[in-house]
């Protein structure tokens, strides 16, 4: 670690006690790499212990994340016709969606939240799941700033192969919104279609994968959340922590 992010640590704790850290820097140690962990998380890069090793979750079993899950099932309706308004009359707004393995351009983004803030312009595209967002994931500290919401569509014929994302303490999010038959998700070994309207929840620690065998496109509104057994103390140190290393990486 650096000394910027050692001094850092040393707050959260004076804060917040000796070992409220205790599993992020356990994390940190060379010889977490592969132990301890299911055999498809290993292509994670970080597995902060103690996060229980189950794939999927029942996005109604926490009571942090349900008052997103109720908002954003009650307004799918809603959500769904402004997003096909927005693909109609205003495809510049979507972008090709830049994962940290691929960039693909039959995998479209409109992008509510980025770069550790809501994306401004999105209000006026999507202003239901914008509202949404902001009232119960941003303003109640719900969503992880590390990471990103927003619209996914996948095209006809897309395909997401699978991997595992960086780490597992933030969760992913659905919602789905528009699903033709033959979409669907895979997460360690168990496929589940979307269902218009519900949530999924899970750990994309784990390999996991997408497609659309469908004729129209697939679309849910995605939403990187703390996973809901990090800690507020861990969560500050994460954020500062990832922050640093991307600095890094990029200099």
């Amino acid at each position: 670690m650096t000394p910027e992010i050692d001094a850092y640590f040393e707050v959260v704790k004076s804060e917040h006690g000796a070992d409220s850290l205790a599993r992020v820097e356990e994390m940190l140690e060379p010889r977490r790499r592969s132990e301890q962990r299911h055999p498809l998380q290993q292509a994670a890069k970080w597995v902060l212990p103690g996060i229980p090793q189950v794939p999927w979750h029942d996005p109604y079993a926490y009571p942090e994340l349900l008052p997103l899950v109720n908002a954003l099932e009650a307004e799918s309706a809603q959500i769904k016709s402004e997003h096909e308004l927005a693909w109609a009359q205003r495809r510049a707004s979507f972008s090709d969606y830049e994962h940290y393995l691929v960039r693909q351009n039959n995998w479209q983004a409109l992008y509510l939240y980025r770069d550790g803030a809501l994306v401004p312009d999105s209000a006026a595209v999507a202003p239901t799941a914008y509202r949404m967002l902001k009232e119960h994931a941003v303003d109640t500290g719900v969503i992880c700033p590390l990471l990103e919401s927003h619209f996914s569509t996948l095209l006809p014929g897309a395909v997401i192969k699978p991997h595992c994302d960086l780490w597992n303490f933030s969760i992913n999010l659905h919602l789905a919104i528009d699903i033709p038959e033959g979409a669907a998700i895979r997460v360690a070994g168990e496929t589940r279609p979307w269902e218009e309207g519900k949530t999924l929840l899970f750990d994309y620690s784990f390999e996991h994968e997408a497609w659309n065998k469908g004729a129209t496109a697939r679309t849910c509104v995605l939403a990187d959340l703390w996973h809901p057994d990090t800690t507020l103390p861990e969560r500050s140190a994460l954020t500062m922590l990832m922050t640093e290393i991307q600095k890094m990486m990029a200099a």
